[in-house]
């Protein structure tokens, strides 16, 4: 019998508010443990929650991007369990009533598109962190109290890739929006995955599990993967699958069991006491749609066809806002978009790749590419000499023509000093000449390609084909 998975995501995403949801305390990472607490956000006696209006906002942000319906009246609720790093016993988050509903977002797969519901955006506290030493467990409560996004997905993802991309996706669209930094490695971005599986062309679903906390997109396919394989073994053998909450093992390769899957009731849902309900005026959410900035869909289809670029070029280019921004201005100052790209999408993305940066951090500009294009237009340095001194300014922010002239790159266009390397190597790989002259006029890219080792990259390609056909022609 043939399966298939049924898998729904709830993905939590940190605000990049300065401070918490319901204190003035700071947000900031990485800080020495417990030092950005105080009274409300540590759950002491007699304290009360004030919300940040700018975690309302980014809210209704996300809810718009992701084309749900903004709830003119919603409400918080206590979700009540204990654990040690929840230090009131309960956490605030929004049940019954929650800020966002009825969205989605269309992904694509293989060339096949598909739409993913969202049932729901909340906004919720996170809990602090347990740190596990080898004889002892200690609680950081630095993060306890940083505005949440809950973003939970309708069942319609069958394949661990679609879970992934559509978690690129709406990492991409957080960071468009400037909400969320999406660092799934520090934990701003969590993913709890649900899958359960059926027998093909069924309607009804299986008995799900969730698998917890994963943290980085190759993670939730491997996770989903293994978890979809290991249901339907259970299946097949005529076992049934136990409802329950999994971890992922990333060094194993395998989920193991937690606990068992707590259902709604057991948290014991109630509306808060102490905070009032949230009303939000329209002309708020309208004046918010007003400045949201253009989402990766919406730019993807104008660079393709403002630019005239392939669409491969343009989903590259759109993943991140910062590097779409980028390229805008290096065609704004006179680039080809199709040279732009190329370059960002070979030399400047291995880079950033290479040296572990982002865009707003390296010293090069997009008038620095411009004018390494030009330099290379006008003949006065190659494009081989081109790629190293974009490494160059890459790591410095030194004026093209500077660095060419302090690493002596300019080109050699000197027709007897060319002359001589050409001869150079005809002479040294007459087999291959003989070859050429029987016919086989490809291998003119390999005496190219020597000339230019020869010159250090330095020799004008133009010339050096001129010269070679030539000589190539010769009796």
């Amino acid at each position: 019998m043939k399966y298939e998975a049924v898998i729904g995501l709830e993905i939590h995403a940190q605000l990049l508010t300065d401070t918490k949801i319901f204190c003035g305390c700071s947000t900031s990472f990485g800080r020495e443990p417990n030092t950005q607490t105080c009274p409300v956000c540590i759950g002491m006696p007699g304290v009360l929650p004030v919300l940040n209006r700018k975690a309302v906002e980014f809210a209704i942000m996300a809810g718009l991007a992701m084309n749900c319906k903004i709830a003119p009246y919603s409400r918080f609720a206590r979700k009540n369990y204990f654990y040690p790093d929840l230090p009131k016993g309960y956490q605030i988050s929004q049940y019954e009533l929650p800020i966002c509903q009825q969205g989605y977002l269309d992904i694509e797969v293989d060339g096949v598109r598909r739409r993913v519901g969202i049932t729901r955006i909340h906004m919720e506290e996170d809990a602090g962190k347990n740190i596990h030493e080898k004889d002892s467990s200690l609680v950081d409560l630095n993060r306890a109290g940083v505005p949440l996004l809950e973003i939970v997905t309708e069942p319609d993802i069958r394949t661990p890739r679609e879970a992934a991309v559509f978690m690129r996706k709406l990492r991409t669209i957080l960071r468009y929006l400037g909400i969320c930094d999406g660092n799934m490695e520090q934990g701003s971005l969590r993913c709890d995955a649900n899958v359960s599986v059926r027998p093909e062309g069924s309607e009804g679903f299986g008995t799900k599990t969730e698998i917890k906390n994963i943290n980085s997109f190759r993670f939730v396919e491997k996770a989903l993967e293994y978890e979809i394989n290991r249901q339907i073994k259970l299946i097949s053998q005529g076992e049934s699958v136990v409802q329950e909450t999994r971890l992922w093992d990333s060094s194993a390769g395998k989920t193991y069991s937690m606990r068992s899957k707590e259902e709604a009731h057991d948290y014991r849902y109630f509306p808060e006491p102490d905070l009032v309900p949230l009303e939000i005026p329209r002309e708020w959410v309208d004046e918010i749609k007003g400045r949201l900035p253009e989402l990766p869909d919406e730019k993807k289809t104008r660079f393709i066809k403002e630019y005239s670029l392939p669409e491969y070029d343009a989903e590259v280019l759109t993943e991140e806002r910062t590097v779409a921004e980028w390229f805008e201005e290096a065609v704004r100052l006179g680039g080809n978009p199709k040279k732009v790209s190329n370059w960002m999408m070979t030399e400047l993305l291995r880079l950033l790749n290479e040296h572990e940066k982002e865009i707003t951090d390296i010293p090069l500009t997009p008038s620095h590419l411009v004018k390494i294009l030009d330099l290379i237009e006008k003949g006065t340095i190659s494009g081989t000499i081109g790629k190293k001194v974009f490494s160059e300014v890459f790591l410095t922010g030194k004026d093209p023509e500077v660095v060419v002239k302090e690493k002596g790159l300019l080109q050699i266009t000197d027709t007897s000093e060319l002359e001589k390397m050409v001869d150079e190597v005809l002479k040294n790989n007459s087999k291959e000449v003989e070859r050429y002259k029987k016919g086989e006029t490809k291998l003119l890219g390999f005496f190219v390609g020597q000339v230019m080792k020869a010159s250090r990259g330095k020799a004008n390609p133009k010339i050096v084909n001129e010269l070679l056909k030539q000589k190539l022609s010769e009796s």
